[in-house]
């Protein structure tokens, strides 16, 4: 055992080593090429709704991962990912059927049956998301360096959208969303002349 130990311990420091080495010098250094084609425009969609608020947010993901047999300081893993993203909070107008706007007689006033916002996805900002810390055990050292796995970046992207869209079911952004909408339409209809806008909920 203390072999094995001791001859990963010379092959972590030999690799050490390597990666101090200018590029031009280190055999195993590697050139970033850009061969990717244009950019195809695959389709265009006309929006039929408002975007009524905006919600932007940080979250700290902790991953731990263990083996059930081994102490962590060989083999184990403990992550720490800030994740920022933002998440948008829309009023679909294509919901609007016939018969969701009531006007009187003297078009003083209006009723509108109004959809209750909804949220978008999580836009996380890839950009300003990081790895904070990483704690490793031996063997997960050493095998990292040969075989980086994408899988691992990609649950923390996955975990920290998921947390971000649940902090933001909860946060009440729905619920600015719809008073920016009503203020919006009211303003709008007043600008036309209307003195009374009311507001209702879609019949179940």
């Amino acid at each position: 055992m203390l072999l094995v130990v001791a001859t990963v311990v010379v092959v972590l420091v030999g690799l050490q080593f390597v990666r101090g080495l200018p590029d031009w010098a280190n055999p195993f250094g590697t050139e970033t090429k850009d061969r990717s084609g244009p950019v195809l425009l695959k389709s265009i969609q006309d929006l039929r709704r408002y975007e009524a608020a905006s919600g932007t947010f940080q979250v700290v993901v902790d991953l731990e991962k263990d083996a059930k047999f081994l102490p962590s300081s060989l083999r184990g893993k403990r992550t720490l990912f800030v994740g920022n993203g933002t998440v948008d909070a829309y009023v679909d107008f294509s919901r609007l059927g016939s018969g969701a706007i009531e006007v009187n007689a003297d078009r003083t006033a209006a009723t509108i049956v109004l959809p209750p916002a909804q949220l978008e996805k999580t836009n996380l900002d890839t950009e300003n998301s990081y790895v904070y810390a990483t704690e490793r055990g031996l063997f997960d050292r050493f095998g990292d360096f040969f075989s980086n796995n994408p899988n691992d970046q990609q649950q923390m992207y996955v975990l920290a959208s998921k947390k971000i869209q649940d902090a933001a079911a909860k946060s009440g952004l729905r619920e600015r969303a719809d008073a920016n909408t009503r203020s919006m339409l009211t303003n709008m209809l007043q600008a036309l002349g209307f003195e009374s806008v009311k507001f209702t909920a879609p019949a179940q």
